[in-house]
């Protein structure tokens, strides 16, 4: 067999294994929102949630199923899927093993700009809510940015770690004292600033899908683009690449997926920074692969967080962002011990 065959079929081995591997996750997916709608407060058969969706009958756990477990769970896998998208593009984006919408400030920002919009206007339809926090995330996102880039050596990962943890601090505090001023507010939101599924309905999902949509679709068309950028900027150029306009074009698709998400559930941390390094063990650094694996993952970890959110001390449930705070906070220590020392 000549060299060039081998490399052909190798290519085709390993493209068959990842599609596989695809499947799997896939599988898996299903497996967990099957658990997700029949397990919590009151547990429910498989059989029971099969009629609710062909023959609702308007008693108490179709009512359940229909109205409440099943908007939470397509919930949960978009802002799963949105968050872990938007982590793998700015680790790609910036070549940082630490990036993620909530480490680097994001979530803050638009969690500031929601909460300070319920404080002067009260009640807001989720539309309006989307572009305020989609508004809070991209400002947040350019003054990071700008704080790292100060001084000779530019932008380095430790910096902007360094400028996203200030940011958020300072955001978080921020919000934390416009709570204080309006208890109103405070119970308005409370649940949903610690980050929570719970409680949302189809009402809250349908307005904001198509920016999701947007954003994913856009992502997976960037992936051989950003796969480019990770090689260097100077590689990057040299292939051709307008990294100018890639770069900009991942930052909105980051704003866009990160504030649909905050404007869904709250500010969620890690679940960007957790997945991309889980997938790249099976996928490798080519972000074609790495974006469709990471939202299917993503998905499935915050289904898995949230299922475990509602039966840790059942009857009663945790916010989900808790939970994943639990997961991901070892997970970041390790990454900045062994990644920012590099």
């Amino acid at each position: 067999m000549t060299p060039i065959k081998a490399l052909t079929l190798s290519s085709q081995r390993s493209h068959l294994t990842r599609l596989i591997g695809l499947a799997i996750s896939f599988l898996l997916l299903c497996l967990c929102l099957v658990l997700s709608v029949t397990l919590g407060a009151a547990d429910i058969d498989l059989e029971t949630v099969w009629r609710s969706l062909i023959a609702f009958d308007g008693s108490t756990n179709h009512l359940i199923i229909t109205t409440v477990r099943l908007p939470r769970v397509l919930v949960t896998l978009v802002v799963g899927a949105a968050l872990a998208v938007a982590g793998s593009l700015m680790q790609g984006l910036t070549r940082n093993p630490l990036a993620d919408p909530g480490i680097l400030g994001i979530s803050a920002g638009a969690a500031l700009a929601v909460v300070t919009t319920t404080f002067f206007l009260g009640t807001v339809p989720i539309q309006v809510l989307t572009w305020v926090a989609f508004a809070g995330g991209a400002i947040a996102a350019i003054v990071v940015y700008t704080l790292g880039s100060i001084g000779r050596s530019g932008i380095t990962p430790l910096k902007l770690i360094l400028a996203g943890a200030v940011l958020t601090y300072l955001l978080s505090s921020l919000t934390t004292g416009i709570l204080i001023l309006n208890q109103r507010t405070l119970d308005d939101i409370r649940f949903w600033l610690a980050g929570s599924v719970a409680g949302r309905d189809l009402d809250v999902l349908l307005p904001i899908l198509p920016y999701v949509g947007i954003g994913l679709i856009t992502a997976f068309s960037m992936g051989k683009q950003i796969t480019a950028l990770t090689l260097g900027e100077e590689v990057a150029q040299g292939l051709g690449l307008r990294t100018g306009w890639v770069k900009a074009i991942a930052a909105l698709v980051v704003v866009l997926l990160a504030g649909s998400a905050v404007a869904l559930a709250g500010p969620i941390g890690f679940i960007g920074l957790v997945i991309p390094h889980i997938v790249r063990v099976w996928v490798g650094v080519d972000y074609r692969w790495i974006l469709p694996y990471a939202a299917v993952w993503g998905a499935i970890l915050l289904a898995i967080a949230d299922l475990a959110a509602r039966l840790v001390i059942k009857p009663q449930e945790l916010p989900v962002g808790i939970m994943m705070a639990l997961i991901g906070a070892p997970f970041f220590i390790y990454l900045a011990r062994s990644k920012v020392k590099q």
